[in-house]
């Protein structure tokens, strides 16, 4: 594959995990607890840390590119594959999903690094369909920059100061 389309998709993505990393961070404790949406959005209201969790879990998953097989590291579960199953009994910790995200971070800078033109034609399947594995990548972006804006939004109007959008990767391919 082009290394200038790599490299792009890598400071792309890298940007979008920096900011899930500054959700994170920028987080007090006594919100990591706190719902991130109303509770006539989302009837479950998932909890912060559950949000970052869910985040990481799914990132981590489509970088393989299939459920198949896939297990988080401990002491994660695949409790985001049972969308009926209930939520953990206790808070993952900030260290434990801050270890999590430097994982996965070094993973995705990894696939996209070696990421040739047979790997980016592979096709995937989920239970919301089919593409690409380039187009998951960029799916895979996108789920992710999603749920760490809806926390820095949620901390913004809890009146927490949070980082500036972040362009690009902090490190480049």
């Amino acid at each position: 594959m082009n290394d200038e389309l790599k490299t792009g998709l890598w400071t792309q993505f890298g940007a979008t995990i920096d900011t899930l990393d500054n959700a994170l961070r920028d987080c007090p404790q006594e919100l990591w607890e706190e719902p991130v949406w109303p509770a006539t959005q989302v009837p479950e209201r998932p909890r912060v840390w559950y949000v970052v969790y869910h985040a990481l879990f799914w990132l981590d998953c489509y970088l393989t590119g299939t459920e198949e097989g896939f297990l988080p590291p401990a002491p994660f579960t695949l409790i985001e594959q049972d969308d009926l199953g209930p939520i953990p009994e206790k808070p993952y910790t900030k260290a434990e999903l801050k270890a999590y995200l430097d994982e996965c971070r070094k993973r995705c800078k990894a696939t996209i690094d070696a990421l040739t033109d047979e790997a980016a034609a592979r096709r995937c399947q989920f239970g919301w369909g089919e593409c690409s594995f380039f187009e998951l990548l960029i799916y895979n972006i996108r789920h992710t920059q999603e749920h760490a804006s809806q926390i820095l939004l949620m901390l913004g109007q809890r009146g927490v100061s949070v980082q500036d959008y972040v362009t690009q990767a902090k490190d480049r391919i």
